[in-house]
């Protein structure tokens, strides 16, 4: 039987720090991986350039059913620590806007780091490695191998298609739904029910707007039509540039929104959000009151944008000058322009999710280990855990400090 210090479960992001922070104080620490490769979601982030962290990493930039949980290991592994170790490595990055790190090549470089890091302390990865059984103590029957001496009796045994491994401390760092081709999977949540461990419920966060409303005819049009907005619910609201796809909205404001969004809730979206839309209609009106309305919106909003506007909000009056509008009809026009209703239909799923919002309750866990605090030798790290952050390197960010706090104890 192959014995290690630790095993851990999942080479994304949380689990190759835990693997090198566990290495680094002396440990014998295997990583299983079910797909080809590790870090498949490093490999693909940032459009392949990884926002690997974020200048300003704050607690209020991620969502828990706890908002102090998080706070523990983020204090402890910092944006400048792994900064320092990008550095280290000769990466070279740039800041997006925002604070959101990426690198300036490609996010190959970021798992190059990380594998090198594995390396030199080494740290043993197995890709193609998926676990059937995983149990603590003496093995049942079932298998053919025994339990070798009795100090292994509360060792946990890890049964896989590629034999059975045993260890003092096993951490559970499977990521959650997000991407099911990237390797996405409820493997880990499937652990933490068989150690008695509840969990928050499970949602695509990170994800677009779908709707199957006239408003999606509008976006099949417009598809790919970018404009700066504001999209708000009643608790939370983000200024940032909205994407028009053929099945809804994206971009960052809306996938910012879609952590907060819940099935049947109205969004709103200001499509001026720097100006008060009836002062500026009624200043359209007074500069030019012979000019059309369309005229004028075209110069603060893109062209085929203002002709779907036209045929949704003041079509009786397109071909009318603006003195002839009446107050009331620029008014309604300015309400829909600043605090357009919009009903999603859904979101598109884990298919396109960056994240799982929810997951193992951190009531169950130890916030500066990710220890359970019912089974000893229990970790779960990154994703799979109840934090999730916001859009721009801030989940990457919670992956690498989650994963260096087990790595610390492990």
């Amino acid at each position: 039987m192959n014995s290690y210090d630790v095993i851990i479960i999942g080479g994304g992001a949380a689990g190759l720090m835990c693997a090198i922070t566990a290495g680094q104080r002396g440990r014998n620490v295997l990583v299983i991986e079910k797909s080809n490769k590790v870090g498949k979601k490093i490999l693909m982030s940032g459009g392949g350039r990884c926002n690997f962290t974020n200048l300003y990493v704050e607690p209020d930039r991620f969502l828990s059913a706890n908002p102090h949980f998080c706070k523990s290991a983020l204090s402890r592994y910092t944006q400048w620590d792994f900064i320092a170790l990008v550095e280290k490595h000769g990466i070279s990055y740039h800041d997006k806007g925002q604070g959101q790190l990426f690198c300036d090549e490609s996010a190959k470089q970021v798992v190059a780091m990380l594998l090198a890091e594995c390396d030199e302390v080494g740290v043993q990865i197995r890709t193609q490695c998926e676990v059937k059984t995983l149990q603590v103590g003496e093995i049942t029957a079932q298998s053919e191998l025994e339990v070798e001496s009795a100090n292994s009796a509360d060792d946990y045994h890890v049964e896989t298609n590629d034999g059975i491994f045993k260890a003092q401390s096993l951490v559970i760092a499977t990521g959650g739904l997000s991407i099911p081709t990237l390797g996405g999977s409820g493997y880990g949540y499937e652990v933490a029910e068989q150690f008695g461990l509840t969990k928050q419920p499970l949602k695509p966060a990170l994800v677009p707007f779908t709707f199957t409303d006239s408003f999606k005819q509008i976006s099949e049009k417009l598809s790919g039509l970018a404009v700066e907005a504001r999209v708000s619910l009643p608790e939370k609201s983000f200024l940032e540039p909205v994407l028009f796809t053929h099945r809804g909205l994206s971009g960052p404001a809306v996938l910012q929104l879609s952590s907060y969004w819940r099935d049947g809730m109205i969004v709103k979206m200001d499509i001026l959000p720097t100006e008060d839309a009836l002062e500026l209609l009624k200043g359209f009106k007074e500069a030019s009151p012979k000019g059309l309305l369309r005229t004028q919106l075209a110069h603060y909003l893109p062209k085929n944008l203002v002709a779907e506007l036209e045929a949704l909000w003041w079509s009786s009056y397109a071909e009318t000058a603006l003195a002839e509008i009446p107050d009331k009809v620029l008014q309604q026009v300015a309400e829909n322009l600043n605090g357009w209703q919009l009903k999603p239909a859904g979101t598109e799923g884990y298919r396109t999710a960056e994240v799982t919002l929810g997951g193992v309750c951190t009531d169950a866990l130890s916030s500066k280990t990710m220890e359970c605090k019912t089974q000893a030798g229990l970790y779960f790290i990154g994703e799979i855990v109840d934090v999730t952050g916001h859009l721009g390197g801030f989940n990457f960010q919670w992956a690498w400090a989650s994963g260096y706090v087990a790595g610390q104890v492990v």
